[in-house]
């Protein structure tokens, strides 16, 4: 038996009873359903995405919500055929009014998570022409005979599941990406200068440790360690104050190298004598795992470098926030100047020469893998005489890269892929035994 549809009290509109006798009721009922089937399967596809492939527990629950959510839909679905139809059910109004409620919340936090991280218009488009249909849904079953038993209860469950979803929405959007960092170490071990068999040249062994200490995994995107030869004379007396300035300008713009200032040692600017990769990029290293390995630097007796100093750096990515597509292998060189952005041209004009890396990279969760537009990882591995260097960087897909990291793009770097540079160094050695020997 139907329940009697209640008096108008004025506090909401006039309730009418459910029916399929005009043409405005049909037309109702079929933009409901539109409205819910749609968020059904929307919503299914995300979260399935989501709860099977997500990288992190967070990106999972969401992926779970949402396959809730789009349940609920398909529940509220039937229910509004009930409510106008069937009248079998006598709460069938209120599943129907929770369902449409969902889908409003629902699509509206990733209408807002569009807008903020997404590239497509489509899919902005998308949840806002959902979004603005469960409002007018909401209102449209709202102002029928719905029956709610307890409604102190059910507005209480309805608020408390709703602060859970903007929490948790809150939570994977403000919250993770500026949640503290793990970083992993790396060390330099030197060891002591060892002679040939003829006595015209000598090496130095160098060990290169990475130590992860997090409790995530890093993929491995660029790496390089390079020796300096260095010039060192020494001043008979106390050096005037002016050559101190002078020293402090080549300090601020030496690139990566790092002489003292010091009151009797004259050094030259250093000198490239080795650089290359220490670990294979693409690869990754699991959480507390460490890897070593070893790089011998080799001189004649008679070099005239007086110590030779040690740099080591790595450019790397948590495994928690992205999915590196194999292989990341070599796609250009600055010298050839074929596909490579304008300041790496820039940078080969001044003596710096490159090699560009490249592969695809995938979002750590179904949501933003749909929402934005193909991205690539590049490593820019850069070498000159006086240095070596690795950094990273992420484009879209038929983006050239022309323009430099601006602060943004390196906070993104950090915040949303989780990406890492490290470095050590220098590691200085002396030669001078080893050349007294000669």
């Amino acid at each position: 038996m139907r329940t009697p549809a209640k008096p108008h009290n004025g506090l909401r509109p006039r309730v009418l009873r459910p029916s399929l006798n005009t043409r405005r009721a049909q037309l109702d009922v079929a933009g409901i359903l539109l409205v819910l089937l749609s968020t059904t399967v929307l919503l299914g596809w995300f979260g399935l995405g989501n709860f099977a492939h997500a990288l992190t527990f967070p990106g999972r629950l969401t992926g779970a919500v949402l396959i809730t959510v789009a349940f609920t839909t398909l529940l509220a679905a039937g229910a509004v055929l009930d409510h106008w139809v069937g009248h079998s059910f006598q709460y069938s109004g209120l599943v129907a009014l929770i369902g449409v409620f969902a889908a409003l919340l629902t699509n509206t936090l990733l209408l807002l998570r569009t807008l903020r991280t997404g590239d497509l218009v489509i899919f902005p488009a998308l949840f806002g022409a959902l979004a603005a249909g469960a409002a007018w849904s909401l209102f449209t079953v709202w102002r029928t005979a719905v029956t709610i038993p307890a409604p102190k209860r059910v507005a209480a469950a309805v608020v408390v599941s709703s602060a859970l979803a903007v929490a948790n929405f809150g939570y994977q959007n403000l919250y993770l990406p500026y949640r503290r960092e793990a970083r992993p170490v790396i060390t330099l071990d030197v060891e002591k200068a060892v002679l040939s068999k003829d006595g015209k040249a000598f090496a130095v062994p160098v060990d290169i440790t990475i130590q992860n200490h997090a409790d995530v995994g890093f993929y491995v995107l660029g790496t390089e360690v390079h020796a300096m030869g260095e010039q060192v004379r020494l001043s008979p007396k106390d050096r005037l104050r002016q050559q101190w300035r002078t020293d402090a300008e080549q300090i601020a713009h030496s690139a990566g190298e790092m002489n003292p200032l010091s009151r009797r040692e004259i050094h030259q600017p250093g000198e490239l004598v080795e650089a290359k990769p220490w670990m294979q990029p693409g690869n990754w290293i699991e959480p507390s795992d460490a890897f070593t390995t070893r790089m011998v630097i080799q001189l004649p007796v008679g070099t005239r470098y007086d110590q030779v100093a040690f740099y080591a750096t790595a450019s790397l990515a948590r495994k928690d926030q992205i999915v590196l597509d194999p292989p990341l292998k070599v796609v250009a060189n600055s010298w050839r100047g074929n596909d490579v952005p304008k300041w790496v041209k820039d940078q080969q004009k001044m003596g710096l020469d490159s090699l560009v890396y490249r592969a695809r990279l995938h979002e750590n969760n179904a949501i933003d893998e749909n929402i934005r537009e193909p991205r690539f990882v590049t490593i820019y591995w850069t070498f000159g005489t006086h240095g070596a260097s690795v950094q990273s960087s992420v484009t879209r897909k038929g983006d050239n890269g022309n323009s430099e990291l601006s602060g943004e793009d390196q906070r993104e770097l950090v915040s949303r892929y989780g990406f890492v540079d490290l470095s050590t160094g220098p590691i200085e050695r002396t030669l001078w035994d080893i050349k007294a020997r000669n």
